[in-house]
């Protein structure tokens, strides 16, 4: 079966003019303007298989939106191939649009003085849906994402985490193929965000759609993305697993204690905080530290964590080039 996505040696390179300095530069820019070369994206490779939950990541400015813009055929490559559900984006044929969508957390296709009924009727009418299987398909979506009670609200009623919600009915109306998700769960609460996220998943396992996603919070890429994707300056940096780039990168664990009275002098590793025993430890003295907390503590809960996402992330661009 060929990939959903497939790219290979993808570049975005933009021209920024140079700004002069001064009265007499800025006049100089006028009759001959200098450009700097900024790229982007750059010689970019890497394929996903049809059903695929992936995570994107990066640093801002990696190129993450760049990349999926190009992908959804919003942007044009300087070079490079690119094919998404077998065609090339940049051609933006009925036949493309219809196999994809792309849900940017910090932008929305919802009309704001009209309920999302509305909003709904008229993807179904741009994309030509017939009137039982947008019926059917709307009905999942209403289920899924418990939507009932949102439907006749103006949206501009809505809080941000049934907008967000709405949307992605809104989007997955048509069942696409492929879901780029950019951001989807920026500036929700805990309980919206894990809503979105139990609803992406169920989604996928159902729909059997293609998923693509960019997030900072890295308790999204977590819970949904068995393989991410990393990049830092628009460079591929780590195309795998999710469990080997952490093993890889996370080589310390969280030893945390509880104790059954304070300890005013903690031994080492161990520093206090909140009134809990702390050490960050490699994870080959795990055991060690374990067993010298037990000989010298009056321990009363003990657990190992692994270290964040957040961290390990660290570390890779740490050791990037």
């Amino acid at each position: 079966m060929p990939p959903a996505i497939s790219v290979s040696n993808l570049t975005k390179i933009y021209r920024a003019p140079r700004k002069q300095q001064g009265l007499a530069g800025s006049l100089r820019s006028l009759f001959a303007r200098e450009y700097d070369e900024v790229r982007a994206v750059d010689d970019l490779s890497f394929d996903i298989a049809p059903g695929e939950r992936v995570g994107f990541l990066g640093p801002n400015g990696a190129g993450k939106t760049t990349t999926l813009k190009m992908l959804a055929g919003l942007l044009v490559p300087t070079s490079g191939e690119r094919r998404v559900a077998g065609f090339d984006p940049s051609r933006r044929q009925n036949d493309f649009l219809r196999r994809i969508t792309l849900v940017m957390g910090q932008k929305q296709q919802l009309l704001w003085d009209l309920p999302p009924t509305e909003t709904f009727a008229l993807n179904r009418a741009l994309y030509g849906l017939d009137p039982r299987q947008a019926r059917e398909t709307l009905d999942e979506l209403i289920a899924l994402l418990e939507l009932e009670p949102l439907l006749e609200r103006p949206v501009r009623n809505l809080s941000l985490g049934e907008r967000m919600k709405c949307e992605l009915a809104a989007a997955l109306l048509h069942r696409p193929e492929v879901l780029f998700l950019d951001e989807p769960t920026i500036g929700l609460d805990v309980r919206a965000q894990v809503t979105v996220r139990r609803f992406v998943e169920a989604w996928n396992a159902r729909a059997g759609t293609t998923v693509l996603l960019t997030s900072h919070y890295m308790a999204d890429i977590a819970a949904l993305c068995p393989r991410v994707i990393v990049i830092a300056g628009g460079r591929l940096r780590y195309d795998g697993p999710l469990d080997t780039l952490v093993a890889r990168y996370g080589d310390t664990r969280r030893v945390r204690v509880r104790t059954l009275d304070a300890v005013p002098a903690p031994p080492e590793p161990f520093r206090v905080e909140e009134g809990r025993l702390i050490a960050e430890v490699p994870t080959a003295e795990v055991r060690d530290v374990i067993d010298a907390a037990l000989r010298k503590l009056d321990v009363v809960d003990l657990s190992v964590e692994e270290p964040p996402l957040e961290r390990v992330m660290a570390r890779l661009f740490e050791d990037s080039p």
